[in-house]
């Protein structure tokens, strides 16, 4: 991991809102007494929302003095976490999965438009829309490469819907997360592909199966005997002793 440092340039100050401030309060709660300090990476993590993506040093010092934490500790976890970012992003933060599979689908692509559309990784647009950078795998392997883009996920992606993506949030419209091919979620591309044969189905119970093989939803959602009724044991007979045997 690379050095990871504040920013230079610093707001002068930092204070949770009201409402986040009873947020974090309600977080603490959770803890037993002398146990607050376990509430650190949430409350970070809220620090960060209020303070547009980033943390500023001023909240990190906030916290620590809340959580009665010397200011290095949370500053430690502030900079090991790459969860928490050290300077501003932009009002889109893009976080681009660079991770082996990835990596084999296109990342390489999606990186020259981020590169051409929105600049230099870490580098804020002048209008302040954008940023990115090249993160570890984000957990969406099937359906590489993908993107995240605040909370979302854009996934399956090529140079072109990337691009398509970047346009729409820098005119205010809304792109669509999730997979931008014909797939549903994480499902093999083109659909279903095993156990699809009517055959398989055929002396199944009384249960309606669509022409695909699968249950109708009504169907589906039927509750089925419970898995506590059987049939009763039926005892074996005793096994003769030596003496039974010798007699015989």
């Amino acid at each position: 991991m690379s050095v990871r440092r504040l920013a230079e340039k610093q707001p002068p100050g930092f204070a949770l809102t009201p409402q986040n401030l009873d947020w974090a309060k309600a977080q603490i709660a959770k803890f037993p007494p002398g146990r607050q300090a376990s509430a650190v990476i949430p409350i970070l993590w809220r620090a960060q929302e209020q303070a547009g993506g980033w943390l500023p040093r001023k909240a990190i010092e906030a916290v620590a003095d809340m959580l009665g934490m010397a200011n290095i500790r949370v500053l430690e976890i502030a900079t090991f976490y790459t969860m928490f970012n050290l300077s501003p992003v932009g009002k889109f933060y893009v976080q681009l999965c660079g991770t082996t599979p990835c990596m084999l689908r296109g990342s390489e692509a999606l990186k020259k438009v981020c590169k051409r559309v929105i600049g230099e990784q870490d580098h804020v647009t002048d209008d302040g829309v954008f940023s990115w950078t090249e993160v570890e795998c984000l957990g969406a392997c099937v359906n590489a490469p993908m993107v995240q883009i605040n909370y979302d996920y854009y996934e399956d992606l090529t140079a072109e819907t990337l691009t398509r993506i970047l346009n729409d949030l820098a005119l205010g419209k809304s792109p669509k997360p999730g997979p931008q091919i014909d797939r549903q979620m994480s499902a093999p591309v083109g659909g279903p592909d095993t156990l699809t044969d009517p055959a398989i189905y055929a002396s199944g119970g009384s249960a309606q199966r669509s022409a695909d093989g699968a249950l109708h939803d009504s169907d589906a959602k039927k509750p089925g005997e419970a898995a506590n009724v059987h049939e009763a044991a039926v005892p074996k007979p005793p096994i003769a002793d030596a003496t039974e045997r010798g007699r015989q």
